[in-house]
């Protein structure tokens, strides 16, 4: 007994030593780090010498140049038609390349945050991906005090407007501090149209009756709650915990036309998060169901361990609406400093912006292209059944995934 004590002692002790060791270890290498990080900073006094050698001089320091800047919330709202989606990628025309070209021109940024964007602390409260719009699209960032919007944004491609900036907290983060997320799927009536009917001949006449959209509504409804939606994005298991999300609620509007005359409804869906593909994915199943291509067994059976081939909807007509703060606003839109991130002052200049570029971009490329159309043409190559060859990664690789929110990638 007494040797077994002896050696759990033994192993406890070496168990110490091995974690403070690990612990130094860390600290080296973050002391490693921050000589790098200030290596990186140039020597003027050695710059300033090579450059005499060389017959050059350095311009005197004009402290003029030297503008403060405090972390702001900016409000942006953008068609995301012809832009390869929202975040930054090299040789591609993105919302962000366009917006950071105009903040280095007037001097928003320094050209070094130009370069490394992190440097500004420039985040996005949600990546759009390729050819999704955004209505109310929220960043953090640092930013001069004097700013001069209608200058701006006259630089900005027309499909851009930066409607307005809020000084915010130190630590604020537009990604982190967003507690929620809406966002709105238009699409023509006709694709709830019975599966059974000739929807070529209805695409610009068809009107849901009032007994079909209340299905529309109640199908709609079975995603809100906590629900295991692994079948509803890519590379995801039934067991990794991301995979629950939360849908506070899902709607649908009332009918209405476009100028064209083809009839509309706007759905809309709010959750904390939502991951790659999610939404589509799920207004894809409700549709199928509402049209009888299957039923409302198979969005109960998605939501279990099962893998389905389930349908994904046109990316046409997907925006992100609105990103919340009510714990942010609750906490410090009071406080006599900062303002609530409500952006009601804006609201009925972002209404024009969103009428004018976004809602007028999905009804005429819907009327001239038929995007639904083509789709609906696809539902019944589904199987709506399990899905044996694309077996899911284990939880455990799941992390390593790209991509996994909607917030990051829809």
């Amino acid at each position: 007994m007494s040797e077994a004590l002896d050696k759990l002692e033994v192993e406890k002790e070496a168990r110490k030593e091995a974690k403070e060791l690990e612990s130094e270890a860390v600290k080296e290498a973050n002391r490693i780090k921050r000589t790098l990080k200030r290596k990186k900073w140039v020597d003027w006094k050695e710059q300033d010498e090579k450059d005499a050698a060389n017959g050059v001089k350095r311009a005197p320091f004009d402290p003029a140049e030297r503008i403060k800047r405090k972390k702001s919330a900016i409000l942006l709202s953008y068609c995301g038609a012809n832009f390869y989606g929202m975040q930054r990628n090299p040789g591609m025309q993105t919302i962000e390349e366009e917006l950071f070209k105009v903040m280095l021109k007037h001097k928003w940024i320094t050209e070094e945050s130009f370069e490394q964007i992190q440097i500004s602390c420039f985040q996005r409260a949600a990546r759009t991906d390729k050819g999704v719009s955004a209505a109310r699209q929220v960043c953090s960032v640092k930013l001069p005090e004097e700013l001069d919007l209608e200058a701006f944004n006259a630089d900005l491609p027309q499909q851009i407007r930066l409607f307005g900036v809020e000084r915010v907290t130190k630590g604020f983060n537009a990604k982190d501090q967003c507690n929620a997320r809406t966002y709105t799927y238009t699409l023509p009536t006709v694709a709830f149209a019975s599966f059974e009917e000739k929807v070529e001949d209805l695409h610009d006449t068809f009107q849901i009756s009032p007994e079909l959209l209340q299905k529309v509504k109640e199908t709609l409804k079975l995603y809100e709650g906590t629900k295991n939606f692994h079948n509803f994005t890519s590379k995801k298991s039934f067991l990794d915990p991301s995979s629950k999300r939360f849908i506070m609620s899902f709607t649908s509007s009332e009918p209405f036309r476009s100028p064209q005359g083809i009839e509309f409804v706007t759905l809309n869906v709010k959750g904390q998060s939502f991951m790659l593909h999610q939404i589509r994915k799920m207004v894809g199943l409700a549709i199928a169901i509402v049209r009888g291509n299957t039923t409302a067994a198979t969005l109960e059976r998605a939501l279990t361990e099962e893998r389905l081939d389930l349908p994904m909807a046109p990316g046409l007509g997907l925006v992100l609406d609105t990103v919340h703060y009510e714990r942010y606003n609750d906490r410090y839109g009071k406080d006599g400093i900062h303002n609530p991130l409500t952006w009601q002052a804006q609201e009925a200049q972002v209404q024009k912006f969103i009428e004018r570029e976004i809602f007028s971009q999905i009804y005429k490329t819907e009327a001239e292209q038929r995007n639904m159309l083509d789709w609906l043409g696809t539902l019944h190559y589904h199987s709506y059944d399990t899905r044996a060859e694309d077996a899911p990664p284990a939880s455990s690789d799941s992390k390593k995934i790209k991509g996994g929110d909607d917030d990051n990638d829809e």
